[in-house]
């Protein structure tokens, strides 16, 4: 009976880790049917930020930089540079930017010179869906992997 109540509560710790909290954006308003929103991060010698406008679609724009002092290589194990991927406030996934979608799976290299950047936009149609969302957002180099998650909300 004991052995029962340990697994069932590391079962739930362990879904309870991985689910962890969303994060929460603070959303800067501009027009009346826009909303702005930005999250950044810099990791050795590459910075990124998420850029999610909210219209009559969601542009979704990862932008990376190098901020450091000499060139930065990004390795990509595929022809999948990013991955943009959109939940509800559940944690229900609601679209992924490559789904649907063919990579090669030829390993390809991304220079980027001090100060140079390099931005992947895409643009989500959510038709009838409102509510509270979140983007998560991936950098798919294996040697600078980056993931940001940013929320917005579409009224």
């Amino acid at each position: 009976m004991h052995s029962r109540l340990v697994v069932s509560l590391l079962c739930a710790s362990a879904l309870a880790f991985a689910c962890g909290p969303l994060t929460r954006a603070t959303e800067v308003r501009g027009e009346p049917a826009e909303q702005r929103a930005a999250a950044d991060t810099t990791t050795h010698d590459v910075a990124a930020s998420l850029d999610v406008v909210v219209g009559p679609t969601v542009e979704l724009s990862l932008a990376v930089a190098n901020v450091g002092d000499r060139r930065v290589e990004l390795d990509f194990p595929s022809g999948q540079t990013h991955e943009l991927v959109i939940l509800d406030a559940a944690g229900r996934e609601v679209w992924r930017w490559s789904a649907g979608r063919l990579f090669t799976q030829t390993v390809q290299t991304k220079l980027l010179a001090t100060g140079e950047s390099s931005t992947y936009a895409e643009e989500w149609e959510p038709g009838a869906l409102r509510g509270t969302f979140t983007v998560v957002a991936s950098l798919k180099s294996d040697n600078h992997p980056i993931e940001l998650r940013r929320g917005f909300t579409i009224e």
